[in-house]
C-alpha cells in the first residue's frame, strides 16, 4: 500500500531530516514513521531524491491518485475556524467526490461515535483541541481511504476517544486498507502496530 524507496530529505541550512529512508507499509498492516516522512508522503515537502508509492502510484508522477487514496491527520489539525464543524465535513466530501447519501450516512456515523454530532453547527473556532482532533478525524474517514496517514493521533485526545480511535484503526486494517502513522509511545506502537520502524537523526536504525 505505501512503499518508501531511498528517501532523503535537506533542509536549507544543510540540516538532513530524512537520509536514505527505506520502509514498505503493506494493506492490513500498521507502522510507525517521523512527521518529515509523513509530510513527504502526503505531498506537503517535497524531497531530494528517492520514490514514495501510494498503491502502486508515484506520489509525485500521479499526486492527484495517490492523495484520492489516501487521508492525513497532522499532530495539530489546522481547520478552517470560519465554518461550521458540518460545513468543514461537506467541504472534505465535496473534494473527495463523495455522494450526497453516502456522505450523509458517513458524517452521521463517525460523528456519533466521537460524540460531536450535536455541536456540528458550531463554528470550528468554538471547538476545543481535542473536538478539532475528533473533526479532524471524522473529515478523514468520510472517503473511506485506502491509507490512513496520522502524525501523533492521540494528542489531545481523552481516553474514550483514544481508545474508540484505536479500535476504528484495527477495524479499518482488517478491512484491507493500511495505517501508516507516528508515535513517541513505546506502549502505543506495542499495542497497535504489526510492524515498528525506529528512526533517528532521519536514519532507519531498526525495523
Amino acid at each position: 500500500m505505501l512503499e518508501i524507496k531511498n528517501l532523503t530529505k535537506t533542509y536549507k541550512g544543510g540540516k538532513t531530516a530524512v537520509d536514505d529512508l527505506s520502509l514498505r507499509v503493506r494493506a492490513g498492516h500498521n507502522g510507525a514513521g517521523k512527521t518529515t516522512t509523513i509530510k513527504a508522503v502526503v505531498g506537503i515537502h517535497d524531497f531530494d531524491k528517492g520514490e514514495i508509492r501510494v498503491d502502486g502510484k508515484d506520489v509525485r508522477a500521479q499526486s492527484l491518485a495517490c492523495k484520492k487514496a489516501m487521508a492525513y491527520i497532522p499532530d495539530n489539525p489546522d481547520i478552517y475556524e470560519y465554518l461550521t464543524g458540518i460545513q468543514y465535513l461537506n467541504f472534505l466530501a465535496d473534494i473527495y467526490q463523495v455522494p450526497g447519501k453516502e456522505r450523509e450516512e458517513r458524517i452521521r456515523r463517525e460523528a456519533e461515535d466521537f460524540g460531536i454530532y450535536p455541536v456540528l453547527g458550531d463554528l470550528v473556532s468554538t471547538y476545543s483541541h481535542g473536538m478539532r482532533q475528533k473533526l479532524a478525524i471524522t473529515g478523514a474517514l468520510i472517503h473511506e481511504p485506502r491509507l490512513l496517514v496520522l502524525d501523533e493521533p492521540f494528542v489531545g485526545l481523552d481516553p474514550e476517544a483514544s481508545l474508540l480511535l484505536k479500535r476504528k484503526m484495527h477495524a479499518f486494517c482488517e478491512k484491507g486498507s493500511a495505517i501508516f502513522f507516528s508515535t513517541h509511545v513505546l506502549e502505543v506502537a506495542e499495542k497497535l502496530c504489526n510492524r515498528i520502524a525506529v528512526i533517528s537523526g532521519g536514519k532507519l536504525i531498526v525495523e
